[in-house]
């Protein structure tokens, strides 16, 4: 009687672990599923520091510019919604010992991301924006390219009449393939 007992027991040990086995495999299988189609409404999203090329040109007298760079744009029932925010600092000196200390407000940029359009790895965000500083007004068009990447990766916002070719320093441009 007890080598019935104790190959039931192990037979239902077998078959609980079995079924605990499935069920996680399972979950992991729905876990994923449904966090896929959570990106799937993501269009780009992304933020770092980055450094503008060339600082402020020739007429400023190539002073480095640093940015903190935020944005996202989602698709949503087909509406594109989002937003993008962009704070750039520069020196008080253009040389000299204090010419890295980045702490003039030169231009801020907040806005809404109204369009999205991704071609591979890179994203065009368009919308309006209030911006002080540089261009400084209310309503103004932007455009944000962006490249996928990391450090090294490349983005260009162009607005108020001015054109800006971001190198990203420190974050992480997520582009989405959908």
């Amino acid at each position: 009687m007890s080598i019935g007992f104790h190959s039931f027991r192990s037979r239902t040990f077998s078959i609980m672990a079995a079924l605990l086995l499935t069920i996680g495999v399972l979950g992991a299988f729905g876990a994923a599923s449904h966090n896929t189609a959570l990106g799937d409404s993501s269009i780009a999203r992304g933020a770092g520091k980055t450094i503008i090329e060339g600082g402020t040109g020739a007429s400023g007298g190539f002073v480095p510019v640093i940015t903190t760079v935020a944005f996202h744009a989602e698709r949503k029932d087909g509406v594109v919604t989002g937003a993008f925010e962009c704070l750039a600092f520069a020196p008080l000196f253009g040389s000299g010992a204090d010419s890295g200390v980045f702490n003039v407000n030169a231009m801020y940029v907040t806005g809404t991301v109204r369009t999205a359009v991704v071609n591979g790895d890179t994203a065009t965000l368009t919308g309006t924006a209030m911006i002080t500083g540089l261009g400084a007004g209310n309503n103004v068009p932007f455009t944000f390219t962006v490249r996928e990447g990391g450090p090294g990766a490349n983005a260009v916002l162009v607005t108020g009449g001015l054109r800006f070719n971001e190198t990203l320093l420190e974050g992480q441009f997520e582009i989405g393939k959908k």
